[in-house]
C-alpha cells in the first residue's frame, strides 16, 4: 500500500522529542505573533476609527487588523532562511542518523548537535536556502509535468481529479526538497549541490513510487489538519472576542494560524519521516541514470544552476586538494 511504516515514523518522532519541543516553541511563537500584530493594529484602526461614524470605525479596525497581519508577515519572509537553517534542516540531520540506527545525545544537547551537522554539511544558512530553492524549483518542473499529462487525458471529471492531483504534489514538492537534503546528510558528501542533483535525479527516475507514497500522505496530513483546525476553533473564537471590534472571521483565521503551527511543528516532520523512509526503501541498491540526468537538464533550468555549482564546488575542492597534496620545498 505504501513504502513507510507510521509506527517507526511516531518511534522517530518520540526520539527527536527536544526538536518537536524547539519546533512547537518556534511556530507556535509565529502564529501568536500574527494574532497580536493583528490585534493590535485592529486596536489601533478603533482608535483611530473613533474619529468618525461606525462605518469608518469598522473599516479603519480592519485595515488596521490587515497592516499589523502584513508586517509580521514580512518579518516572517525575512526570517525564513533561519527557519529553514535551525529549525528544519537540523530536525532532519538527527532524523537520518536516527534511521541509520546511530544514537543521539539527549535534552538541548540534541539540538545543538544537529545545528554542528548542518553547519558542517553547508556552512551558512544562505548557502543551504540557496540549494533548498533550486531543488525547489526542479521538483516544480517535475510535478507540472505530471499534472500537464492528467490535464491532456481524456477523464471524466478530469477538473476534479486535477485538483486531487494538486494536494498531493503540494505534499509531493512540499516535502521532498527536505527528504533530498536528507540524501545529502545521509551520503556525508562534502559538497552538497552535487549530492543534491543526484537525489532529484534518484527521485525523477522513481516518480511514480514516490507519488504513491505522496498521494497517502497527502489523505493523512490533510485529514488530521482538518481535524486540528476543528479542534482549535473553539480558542480561537475567544481570541477573536477579546479582538476590538471581533470580526466573525478573525476566529476563522487564528484558528487557521494554530492549525498551521501544529501541521509545520508536527504533522510536517512526521511526513517528511515517512517521505524519507519511502525514498530511501525505493532507492536502495540504485544509481542515478544518466538518461534522467539528461531529461532533468533538457527540462529545469535550475537543475542546469544546481549541476554548474556542484561541478564548481567539486573543481574547488579537488583544486584544494591537489594544493594539499604538493610537496613542500
Amino acid at each position: 500500500m505504501w513504502d513507510f511504516r507510521i509506527g517507526q515514523s511516531l518511534g522517530l518522532m518520540a526520539k527527536t522529542l527536544p526538536f518537536i519541543l524547539f519546533r512547537l516553541a518556534v511556530y507556535f511563537g509565529v502564529a501568536l505573533a500574527y494574532v497580536l500584530m493583528t490585534g493590535v493594529g485592529a486596536g489601533v484602526g478603533w482608535g483611530i476609527g473613533g474619529f468618525g461614524d461606525e462605518g469608518f470605525r469598522a473599516a479603519s479596525t480592519f485595515w488596521g487588523g490587515v497592516a499589523g497581519f502584513g508586517i509580521i508577515g514580512v518579518v516572517m519572509y525575512v526570517l525564513r532562511e533561519y527557519l529553514l537553517y535551525m529549525v528544519k534542516a537540523g530536525h532532519i540531520a538527527v532524523l537520518v542518523e536516527l534511521l541509520d540506527g546511530q544514537s543521539l545525545p539527549q535534552g538541548r544537547s540534541q539540538i545543538q548537535h544537529a545545528t554542528a551537522s548542518v553547519k558542517e554539511r553547508f556552512g551558512q544558512a544562505s548557502a543551504l536556502f540557496a540549494v533548498d530553492q533550486l531543488i525547489k524549483g526542479v521538483l516544480r518542473v517535475l510535478t507540472g509535468l505530471v499534472r500537464g499529462i492528467f490535464g491532456l487525458l481524456p477523464i471524466p471529471g478530469a477538473r476534479q481529479f486535477l485538483r486531487l492531483l494538486q494536494m498531493f504534489l503540494r505534499i509531493a514538492v512540499g516535502f521532498i526538497d527536505e527528504v533530498i537534503l536528507a540524501y545529502s546528510f545521509r551520503t556525508r558528501a562534502d559538497n552538497p549541490w552535487g549530492a543534491s542533483r543526484d537525489g532529484l535525479v534518484l527521485y525523477g527516475q522513481n516518480l511514480k513510487p514516490m507519488f504513491k507514497n505522496a498521494a497517502w500522505l497527502a489523505l493523512i496530513v490533510y485529514g488530521l489538519s482538518f481535524v486540528i483546525f476543528l479542534i482549535m476553533l473553539a480558542p480561537a473564537a475567544l481570541v477573536a472576542y477579546l479582538i476590538p471590534g471581533g470580526w466573525s472571521a478573525t476566529g476563522v483565521v487564528v484558528a487557521l494560524l494554530f492549525a498551521w503551527s501544529v501541521k509545520v511543528a508536527v504533522l510536517e516532520p512526521f511526513a517528511i519521516t515517512c517521505m524519507m523512509q519511502a525514498y530511501f526503501k525505493t532507492i536502495e541498491g540504485q544509481t542515478p541514470d544518466p538518461e534522467w540526468e539528461a531529461k532533468l537538464d533538457g527540462l529545469s533550468a535550475k537543475f542546469r544552476t544546481l549541476k554548474g555549482k556542484a561541478s564548481e564546488a567539486g573543481a574547488a575542492g579537488h583544486g584544494s586538494e591537489t594544493q594539499g597534496a604538493q610537496p613542500s620545498r
